[in-house]
């Protein structure tokens, strides 16, 4: 099973980092989890979000956020939506369902033709 987030949408923020002071650097990720195994594809609504600064090569983490980035991610928490949770069978999940419901009619064609 392969379960990864995917980006949905990328917010460039004008507050200062909290490692390099930097004014420009400074992401939100925001990102939602899409399941794929051998027999469906999924898009939870599962989300899951970063903040990253460009300039340093650093993810900063809540516990480090002044009040302005909290104010901001609010904000920008807000404005985003998500896309809409998803479930597709793919061709391996349809073989499967077809070959137990032709089992199922041979077995029920069996038991009427011969009783």
């Amino acid at each position: 099973m392969d379960d990864r987030f995917i980006t949905i949408k990328e917010v460039a923020i004008n507050n200062n980092c909290p490692e390099c002071y930097n004014t420009n650097g400074l992401h939100f990720t925001f990102k939602q989890k899409f399941v794929e195994t051998s027999f469906y594809k999924s898009l939870t609504t599962e989300t899951a979000h970063e903040l990253n600064c460009k300039t340093c090569e650093t993810t900063i983490y809540p516990v480090n956020w002044t009040d302005d980035i909290d104010r901001v991610f609010e904000y920008q928490q807000r404005a985003y939506v998500p896309k809409k949770a998803s479930f597709k069978l793919k061709k391996t999940a349809w073989l499967a369902i077809g070959i137990l419901i032709g089992i199922i009619a041979v077995g029920i064609a069996a038991t009427v033709f011969f009783n």
